[in-house]
């Protein structure tokens, strides 16, 4: 009897508690850290369940609310992408460690996976939780952490929603900045190579090559925009579609820099030539681009300085919520950069 008891005190979980005394899991988390912004009843509501299911908080819970840790921010991340996340990451973890943070990251695919991913982060004591791309455009997981009253922040996002907190720069105006520079260079043929149709970027940012090509008085045929993931893989297929015709353009602009650095690649195998008879510009100034030669032309995203933005602005929130104020969400607009590199060059003719 009292192994049965032990196995199952073991298998109960916050989210458990949060069912039986009908509140959410967030004031559960409160409740055991000892914050104050939660109204008596409910507390005593919340200790009558947890007494009742033998709930024994997990090490990092107990720390916290002993005022022996510190405050626990979340990021979950399904980036394809090790190079744009580890921009992200690095730019996380440096202003965690300014403001006494800790960085709780956490991976997840698909639905139930994000559904696991947020249960071991609340486990784990977070109050706020970073979106990076493609999930910082999943409204299920923006409403699963609003139902659970943990602050989002949606990084690199292109539509920010107003309710949520959201760090970006303008995909729109960036994507026309960079479609114009091939245009000054004198290409009239430029296809493009779109990203994950998930995220809301690879919208904004066909977009405003749509837009600087029509204010240019140029026509994109249909079959020079080729379908992408924002991942090498997807690059290399879309190249071999967009080299492949009988009339191939002078200039490719893929929607980041790691497809661009596969267009890259096709050309170089099939002996044409970058710069001098394809231009190819990216999107991002991930590593990648750099690392590649001809390297890219590319739009710089400040990603690192936008992970650290994202932290600063959840931090606040927390602040907030623990001084019983809600939170008010955060629009930060960040700056981008046409950065010219060795892989654009003037168009033959």
């Amino acid at each position: 009897m009292k192994n049965r008891n032990r196995a199952k005190r073991a298998t109960v979980t916050i989210h458990d508690v949060a069912r039986h005394a009908k509140v959410s899991s967030m004031t559960v988390s409160r409740v055991i850290n000892g914050q104050a912004n939660v109204r008596e009843p409910l507390r005593q509501r919340v200790l009558a369940s947890i007494k009742e299911l033998n709930y024994i908080p997990n090490m990092a819970a107990r720390s916290t609310r002993m005022g022996l840790g510190t405050t626990r921010i979340g990021i979950l991340f399904s980036n394809p992408s090790e190079s744009y996340l580890s921009k992200i990451m690095v730019g996380s973890l440096e202003q965690s460690r300014k403001l006494g943070c800790q960085l709780i990251p956490e991976y997840c695919s698909g639905l139930t996976s994000q559904k696991k991913a947020v249960s071991r982060l609340v486990d784990a004591g977070v109050e706020g939780v970073i979106l990076p791309p493609p999930l910082c455009d999943s409204e299920s997981t923006v409403r699963m952490l609003a139902g659970l009253d943990i602050p989002v922040a949606a990084l690199a996002t292109a539509r920010p929603l107003p309710e949520v907190s959201a760090v970006y720069i303008d995909d729109y105006r960036s994507a026309m900045s960079i479609t114009r520079h091939l245009i000054r260079l004198g290409h009239r043929k430029i296809a493009f190579v779109e990203g994950d149709p998930t995220h809301t970027p690879s919208q904004c940012r066909l977009d405003g090559f749509l837009k600087a090509m029509e204010a240019a008085g140029l026509t994109v045929r249909e079959n020079w925009i080729a379908p992408g993931r924002f991942t090498y893989k997807s690059g290399l297929a879309a190249a071999e579609i967009l080299l492949s015709g009988d009339e191939q353009p002078t200039a490719i602009l893929a929607s980041n820099d790691d497809m661009a650095a596969a267009v890259v690649s096709v050309a170089q195998g099939r002996g044409i030539r970058v710069p001098e008879e394809l231009s190819v510009a990216g999107f991002d100034d991930t590593p990648i681009a750099s690392i590649i030669w001809p390297d890219l032309t590319t739009i710089h995203q400040p990603i690192t300085a936008m992970g650290g933005a994202a932290v600063s602005i959840i931090h606040k929130m927390i602040n907030d919520l623990r001084k019983g104020r809600g939170p008010k969400p955060l629009h930060q607009r960040m700056t981008y950069k046409l950065v010219k590199r060795h892989s654009t060059g003037r168009a033959l003719s």
